[in-house]
């Protein structure tokens, strides 16, 4: 696989498991907005690396 593939597919991991991360959060908390879902799946995916 050439890196500019693999750097194509890392990428569409990332973004689905952004996805993911946001239902699972909707489904916890139905009562938080959009925006409150996706500053907590920012944050997580933030602190991820630490």
């Amino acid at each position: 696989m050439a890196p500019s593939e693999r750097l194509q597919q890392a990428t569409r991991l990332y973004w689905t498991a952004r996805r993911l991360r946001e239902a699972h959060e909707r489904a916890l908390h139905p009562d938080w907005s959009h925006l409150e879902v996706e500053a907590h799946v920012r944050r997580i995916f933030l602190r991820a690396g630490t």
